[in-house]
């Protein structure tokens, strides 16, 4: 043990005691450390000891031997209270922010990371999991219409695994979180499976695309769609470097075939995507076996008609929200003006180019968003447990001005992002020399315009974050729909009367709508936080 653990022991043992007085037992010494926002990973770290129990029975055992606190005078006692209440502020929140952000910026990378990797992969080879550079249009229009229905048929599923998932597993319920796993993603291949089917009965009778083109369609939506879903339970249970792993194999197993094999890009793209997602499907199957074995668990049903209550809002929200994210390339490939298309939507290549630059910014600011409510979570447990209950107001104040913190570092980030973007696309050693072409003005046009939207989106997704951490789920449903028809209409509308790459604006404009209903939900969520908090429980 180093002498600066010897002396945050000491700080620790003296802070416990201003806190609780006694303790009862050593599960209260537990609970109190745990409340100051100090994890295991800080106690090995800053303490010497294995974990906080260990540190916990180590502190309960030193209680006896204190003397000195009994002899210093009410002033000095005080003076230490406060001092402890800098330092824990400090030390957990202030002088770590640093390494924090680092942290959690990383984790909320390595989320997105499958995607990220995709882009990178296409930028650097002209192929990935799911697209290629040099498919032709017709092609493009059948691969990326079956990823976008992926998307879009597993989103709600997708939301709903991380909100039921998650709270079985928090709650140790190891059966339940299996159980619930298995039930959602086979719902969800029976969706995209059902959709098509039906997509396939109205093409026949009203022909809109060739049989094969709807039967690829369809495959590209329901492997995209499958591996969405296995993926998601990975992030519910913490096991996130699972996800980032299968994916990252898929690829190389896809780019491998395509460079050594004379084998069609389509089935190479289907193998990659099966690959990734049967390893992550084998990984879930032992590590939830591995987890049932060492806890015994009463095996039970959930109710179904409960289960569909609390999961409404969240799963219409998965949905919508991912509707929200591809209506204006639908907008934009289905309209006639200034261009000639031979099916009701058409892929256009500038458009995409200049929406798949856009997007970056929405994955930059991802480790963003993970800082901030890792942040928020960390202020919260730590003012709840530091004010009293008279002074509710002081509680929220203290969160309300955290949110500002948090708003003033995603603008400075967001700032940041957007001046790598603009070098991207404009410097030579940008988009122009991975592709060996130069973006048209059309491309830059969408991609500037994209970047705003997916910039406003992104607060506004951040926003959600905070109104679901004290279930406050219908908010956020009622603004993305709002949000929604503000974009298809004004998509719409702009599409055919100025030209079709103007849908791009109204995704701006719902984006914007988002953003600002959200906001102005969660800053009257903060200013009522205390309401809030004990009503969430």
């Amino acid at each position: 043990m180093t002498k600066d653990q010897i002396k945050a022991i000491a700080k620790l043992v003296v802070a416990v005691k201003e806190r609780n007085g006694k303790p009862v037992n050593v599960y209260v010494v537990a609970a109190t450390i745990e409340s100051f926002g100090i994890r295991d990973v800080d106690v090995k770290e800053d303490y010497g000891f294995d974990d906080i129990f260990q540190l916990s029975k180590y502190i309960y055992k030193a209680y006896d031997a204190i003397t000195l606190a009994n002899l210093k005078n009410n002033n000095q006692r005080i003076a230490e209270a406060k001092t402890f209440k800098r330092l824990a502020l400090t030390d957990y929140i202030t002088t770590k922010n640093t390494k924090r952000f680092i942290v959690d910026y990383s984790s909320g990378l390595i989320h997105l990371f499958p995607v990220f990797l995709q882009v990178v992969s296409i930028i650097i080879f002209g192929f990935s999991l799911w697209t290629y550079s040099k498919f032709n249009n017709l092609q493009s229009t059948a691969v990326v219409l079956g990823v976008i229905f992926g998307f879009i048929l597993s989103g709600g599923f997708v939301q709903v695994i991380g909100k039921q998932v998650s709270y079985y597993w928090y709650n140790k319920d190891y059966h339940m979180a299996s159980y619930s796993t298995k039930k959602i993603i086979i719902n969800g291949v029976l969706v995209i499976i059902g959709f098509f089917i039906l997509s396939l009965l109205v093409n026949l009778v009203i022909p809109l695309y060739s049989f094969l083109f709807v039967i690829i369609t369809f495959l590209y939506a329901l492997f995209i769609g499958f591996l969405l879903l296995v993926l998601a339970p990975l992030y519910a249970v913490k096991q996130r470097w699972m996800l980032s792993l299968s994916v990252f194999i898929g690829t190389v197993v896809a780019l491998s075939l395509h460079w050594y094999t004379p084998m069609h890009p389509y089935f190479v793209h289907w193998i990659g995507i099966l690959t990734a997602s049967l390893i992550s499907v084998v990984y879930l199957y032992f590590f939830y076996k591995y987890k049932l074995q060492e806890h015994t668990a009463v095996k039970k049903k959930p109710k179904v008609m409960l289960s569909l209550y609390r999961n409404f809002n969240y799963f219409f929200y998965g949905a919508f929200l991912f509707v929200f994210v591809f209506m204006d390339r639908l907008v934009a490939w289905s309209s006639t003006l200034n261009r000639d298309i031979p099916y009701v939507i058409y892929y256009e290549k500038d458009y995409e180019i200049g929406m798949d630059l856009a997007i970056l910014i929405f994955f930059l600011l991802g480790g963003v968003m993970e800082y901030a409510i890792h942040s928020y979570i960390r202020h919260m447990d730590f003012h709840q447990l530091d004010t009293k209950y008279s002074q509710f107001q002081s509680f929220n104040d203290k969160m309300k001005k955290m949110y500002f913190k948090h708003l003033r570092l995603f603008a400075v980030s967001a700032l940041g992002i957007a001046i790598f973007l603009y070098s991207l696309i404009t410097q030579p050693w940008g988009y122009s020399s991975g592709f060996d072409e130069s973006l048209s003005d059309l491309s830059i046009r969408v991609c500037v315009l994209g970047s705003i939207g997916y910039l406003f989106l992104s607060l506004g997704m951040l926003n959600v974050l905070y109104l679901y951490t004290l279930g406050q789920h219908r908010k956020p449903l009622v603004a993305i729909i709002i949000a929604f028809l503000v974009n298809i209409i004004i998509g719409i509308l702009l599409s055919r009367w100025i030209s079709y790459e103007y849908s791009v604006v109204g995704m701006l404009l719902g984006s914007l709508v988002f953003m600002l209903f959200t906001t102005r939900e969660t800053y009257n969520f903060f200013k009522n936080l205390d309401y809030y908090y004990y009503a969430s429980y």
